[in-house]
């Protein structure tokens, strides 16, 4: 039985599936049709990757006891009551609320302009490219495994984000003075990611500063420099959340929550 490995499962799967919402409301909103095709296809790889880690944060917990389950329970209240068949990967992503999520806040952050859509995904894919190179040497031989399939589609993404930090950062003026613009809206939200919470398997603070390179050589590629505050917005993962999520849920659940159990 362990909770704990339950708990961090469901953390990365959150991650993933609310950036993969997020970048969603591109499609078709592209700015060109080739960079629409490229968001949306990345908005699918993370949601790959959010179904593979519900699919195994389910399994967990239905091999849990009454004890394991009061365990989750005191983290996450209230996370699953009905006992008359077991839990899903579509529950754990559709019949959840706001408070029960523990994904990071920068990944719930409206999507804004391109600035702020590459930025952020340029931000999380160079924290999320060194954790599953990390959990690739899992104890756990599923968490490995996920990580491992994951990790070539993160490395694209890292790609191509930091292609278009360097493009807008370097191109024209009002390209530039966007990518300045969304530094004060997402900087403030990186710090979390390297803040570890209570059931994280892996030292979060030790990729910080592989991540601190990275974001600093690409920067510099682009004529930008590395903002210098250091106060960040921290709870996601602890369930506390911004107001923009419970608004995301709200569409993104509205059909399963409408039409319980809906088949196609």
């Amino acid at each position: 039985m362990n909770t704990k490995l339950f708990l961090y499962t469901l953390h990365l799967a959150d991650n993933s599936l609310i950036l993969a919402q997020r970048n969603a409301e591109w499609t078709g909103h592209g700015p060109v049709l080739e960079q629409d095709i490229a968001i949306t296809n990345i908005s699918l790889d993370l949601l790959g990757q959010a179904r593979n880690f519900y699919q195994f944060a389910a399994s967990l917990y239905n091999s849990f006891d009454k004890e394991g389950k009061d365990l989750v329970d005191r983290y996450i209240p209230r996370l699953w009551k009905d006992y008359n068949r077991e839990l899903r990967e579509d529950d754990l992503a559709f019949l959840r609320d706001e408070h029960q999520y523990l994904n990071v806040l920068i990944a719930e952050l409206p999507k804004g302009d391109w600035a702020q859509s590459v930025l952020r995904q340029f931000f999380f894919s160079a924290f999320q490219v060194n954790l599953y190179q990390l959990l690739q040497d899992s104890d756990d031989s599923q968490l490995s495994a996920i990580a491992e399939k994951a990790i070539k589609e993160t490395q694209y993404h890292l790609r191509w984000s930091g292609e278009w930090v360097i493009r807008l950062g370097d191109g024209t003026e009002e390209s530039r003075q966007r990518m300045l613009a969304v530094f004060d809206e997402l900087w403030m939200f990186t710090g979390e990611m390297f803040s570890p919470a209570p059931y994280e398997l892996v030292d979060v603070t030790s990729l910080n500063e592989a991540w601190t390179n990275k974001i600093t050589s690409v920067f510099k590629e682009a004529n930008l420099e590395v903002p210098r505050q250091t106060w960040m917005q921290s709870g996601g993962k602890e369930g506390r959340h911004t107001e923009h999520l419970g608004y995301l849920l709200a569409e993104m659940q509205y059909l399963q929550r409408a039409y319980p159990d809906a088949n196609w």
